[in-house]
């Protein structure tokens, strides 16, 4: 069983993983013995997360743009292809959050939200698909989604659409890159203990409320999500795709 879950000899690259969801996820495949490549748009927290990671043994670098750029990503994967490094798996995992009604929401932000959350999976999703294609042993692209990729909350209208959206751009890369030996999935998050977080958390009112809606009765930690996505980044996984799996304490099923 433990060759289904290696991810020896593989390189990942996960988006917005200096911290939080991203980091956990990035040393959890490393643990399973893939080479990492972390991100960030600040090239110091790139470094740091990078320093933190070859301290504990694991093999990785850094990646430092904005993913929501596509001349800086297309240009980032040309200076892979120079390096040598071939990318087998990609987990989209870069986001932000902003809270305001929708009557107040300016276009600005709402397209700020999508770009990052949505847009940039798509960006850096192609040009990963486009070498894995090529290099004919297909790939893993794993999509981070969340629950609100299937229940709205109000005051967070762009996220909402943007994690909509990260489930059936999921099922539209399944569609046309199953073909070619690539599985593309979505992982869901529930409430879990990040930064982006911590406001939420800090409110007596929603940290009760999160409590008492969700089976578990707890907020989510990011190491939790590990295993769901090594399971999905390795051999393990070769016949499932467009799959959305929710890790979230078993909130959506008491909706």
């Amino acid at each position: 069983m433990s060759a289904l879950f290696d991810l020896s000899g593989r390189t990942a690259l996960i988006t917005g993983s200096v911290r939080g969801i991203g980091y956990a996820l990035a040393e959890g495949l490393a643990a399973e013995g893939a080479t990492v490549i972390v991100n960030s748009r600040q090239q110091a927290a790139v470094d740091e997360a990078v320093a933190k990671l070859q301290a504990k043994g694991y093999q990785a670098r850094g990646l430092a743009l904005d993913v929501s750029d596509e001349a800086a990503v297309i240009a980032a994967f040309e200076q892979l292809d120079q390096d040598g490094v071939e990318v087998d798996i990609l987990i989209n995992n870069a986001g932000i959050q902003f809270r305001k009604p929708m009557v107040e929401l300016e276009l600005k932000d709402w397209q700020r939200v999508i770009d990052t959350n949505l847009t940039s999976a798509f960006i850096v999703g192609k040009e990963a698909a486009k070498r894995m294609i090529a290099r004919g042993r297909g790939g893993k692209i794993i999509n981070i989604g969340s629950l609100t990729s299937e229940a709205a909350r109000p005051t967070i209208a762009p996220y909402t659409a943007a994690k909509g959206g990260i489930k059936m751009l999921s099922r539209a890369m399944a569609a046309e890159w199953a073909q070619f030996n690539i599985q593309a999935n979505s992982i869901g998050p529930g409430y879990i203990l990040t930064d982006m977080n911590e406001a939420l958390v800090n409110n007596p009112e929603f940290d009760a409320w999160v409590k008492s809606s969700n089976p578990a009765k707890r907020w989510g930690r990011p190491e939790e999500l590990i295993g769901t996505a090594v399971y999905l980044a390795s051999s393990a996984s070769n016949y499932v795709n467009g799959q959305i799996v929710y890790v979230d304490g078993g909130w959506l099923s008491v909706l």
